[in-house]
């Protein structure tokens, strides 16, 4: 069935009110509730069905400015649900303002299941599986009038923004969870745009990397551009078809079309340069993918082939790294070895995209009201059970975790990254550290803190101090690099001998803000040592501790291994 779109009402503070338009008649509706504030987009309003589209008006007819959003329809419609729609901004055509760096001719900004309009984090989760941008957010937080009122837009640039609650609401709430405002005289053209010649709105380099997560066709150059890394275009556009066939979209597909184009780009370092351009979550998962995917060339021991499929399906979406394998696999052997490993996987059930999500579902569930440390720690220990095969239902992981709901269990925090990525920073603003150990403040003891002739010896007073702070209890930071897994082993043994609570926290930040940052530092390393940390640098799998938080150039947890969101 086809429903238009409700009429937006105006907040009582919006200048741009015409004739026609009606304004909210309170904001009770908002007041009291989290609520999220995106721009709004000079479009043409749009839903899409699984079997179609139209514009505001139910019978609206073709016109040249929606030929593109019409392709897009017919890529993505067959992963619309049944009695599910998608509304946004058809942005093709020039109207008021001119746009010229668009991530896409289409951005979405809600979605509705019959007459209920999703929750906004579960509209972005839809939106971005089918690979539609939603609109900027300016602000999220609990209704503030005074800060709305605050909001500084470019009305050049800017037509305005809307508010709406962030849980999800029905269709007969819609005027009262949801407004907006709109700047002064908003329609500034004399002839209306649809009788007008059609003028393209400008994309960006973004969009390249959109059109891969709608399932348009690779254009390479485009992506690595976007990136701003060049690699193998062959490649990725091969793992894109073969993506296609497996029925993987959105994030997924672009994931593994970099990965392929990228994976020559050492992990380490091509973590950090992606962050930029895609966000840390899809950053640090491309760069996941290409330092697993030369494992599948590989042969596994029989006897231990289910469990090291199962940590990497922790990891990595093994639908997506098997695709990646496969293309880039060097020979026939190597070829052989990764489709023996994808029905080894088949046959298990993890090539799935998400084997744990019920299991971590049903077992935060079960821990809901717990301490977050107890319901992390019992995650990992539930986790590792899975990996080994001990155990396969929600129940089995609730009985497993019983020995860690006291959380009488000190707590180590690793820092992992090079010099300069902000790891002493990141510890200033953490609350609740008892400890803190630093190779560089115990070299500073010894009488310079550069010199690295005494590591061996540091290293030794180093973790002597660690182990006695993580017997006493409490939360103890280990701050040092800890670039590779061999410099994490030795701390990660002695948490393991105290029963220690591990989180890594992993600091990822582009090489050139690396190198820039040192040089202004009170203490700065040779750039020479800076490079070869940063050549060395291999950081951390999720599940390689209980928990892992990825920490971008600001200093922020930008994303997480944890049990509220998972590592593939």
């Amino acid at each position: 069935m086809r429903t238009a779109y409700p009429r937006t009402a105006h907040l009582p503070w919006s200048p741009g009110v015409g004739s026609d338009d009606v304004r909210v008649g309170g904001l009770d509706g908002l007041r009291g509730r989290e609520v999220v504030v995106t721009e709004k987009m000079d479009g043409e309003n749009t839903t899409l069905y699984r079997d179609g589209l139209h514009a505001r008006s139910l019978d609206s007819g073709h016109h040249p400015s929606r030929a593109w959003v019409k392709a897009l329809q017919g890529r993505i419609g067959g992963l619309i649900p049944d009695g599910v729609r998608v509304c946004g901004e058809n942005m093709y055509a020039r109207h008021s303002i001119a746009y010229e760096g668009l991530e896409s001719w289409f951005y979405g900004f809600s979605v509705w299941d019959g007459e209920w309009c999703l929750g906004w984090d579960e509209t972005v989760r839809v939106l971005r599986g089918l690979g539609i941008p939603m609109p900027g957010v300016l602000w999220r937080g609990v209704f503030d009038e005074r800060v709305l009122r605050g909001l500084k837009l470019d009305p050049a640039r800017q037509e305005g923004y809307v508010v709406r609650t962030v849980e999800g609401f029905g269709r007969e709430e819609f005027g009262r969870r949801l407004a907006k405002w709109v700047r002064p005289h908003h329609v500034q053209t004399d002839t209306h745009w649809m009788h007008a010649a059609v003028v393209e709105n400008g994309r960006g380099p973004g969009a390249a990397l959109w059109d891969v997560r709608s399932g348009g066709p690779v254009d390479a150059g485009a992506v690595a551009r976007a990136v701003g890394v060049e690699g193998d275009e062959d490649a990725a556009r091969e793992v894109g078809g073969r993506l296609d066939a497996a029925g993987r979209h959105g994030d997924d597909r672009l994931g593994g079309v970099l990965a392929a184009l990228l994976h020559r780009v050492p992990r380490g370092r091509l973590a950090g340069s992606l962050v930029a351009p895609l966000g840390m979550a899809q950053a640090r998962r491309v760069a996941d993918l290409v330092g697993l995917q030369g494992g599948l060339h590989r042969p596994f021991a029989e006897d231990g082939r289910r469990a090291g499929l199962a940590r990497m399906a922790v990891a990595a979406d093994l639908g997506v790294l098997h695709a990646v394998a496969g293309v880039l696999a060097g020979d026939a052997e190597a070829r052989e070895q990764v489709e023996w490993s994808a029905l080894h996987a088949e046959e298990a059930g993890l090539l799935d995209r998400e084997p744990l999500e019920a299991l971590r579902r049903g077992l935060r569930a079960a821990l809901e009201g717990l301490g977050a440390d107890v319901a992390e720690r019992c995650w990992a220990q539930a986790r590792e059970a899975w990996v080994e095969g001990r155990i396969r239902t929600v129940e089995e992981a609730v009985a497993a975790t019983w020995r860690w709901r006291s959380g009488d269990f000190p707590r180590l925090i690793q820092l992992v990254g090079p010099s300069g990525s902000g790891k002493s920073t990141f510890v200033g603003g953490l609350t609740g550290v008892g400890t803190r150990v630093s190779l560089d403040e115990l070299r500073e003891e010894r009488g310079r803190r550069a010199d690295q002739r005494a590591n061996a010896d540091v290293l030794r007073d180093g973790l002597d101090r660690l182990d006695r702070a993580l017997a006493a209890g409490g939360t103890v930071v280990w701050d040092a690099t800890s670039l590779n897994r061999q410099q994490r082993a030795l701390v990660g043994a002695l948490a393991r001998r105290r029963d220690a609570f591990v989180t890594h926290a992993v600091l990822l930040v582009d090489e050139a803000e690396l190198v820039r940052r040192n040089a202004v530092r009170t203490h700065p390393v040779p750039p020479d040592v800076l490079a070869g940390q940063v050549r060395r640098f291999a950081p951390p799998y999720p599940g390689d501790a209980h928990r892992t938080w990825y920490i971008g150039a600001g200093g922020d947890i930008e994303d997480a291994d944890s049990i509220e969101s998972g590592g593939t």
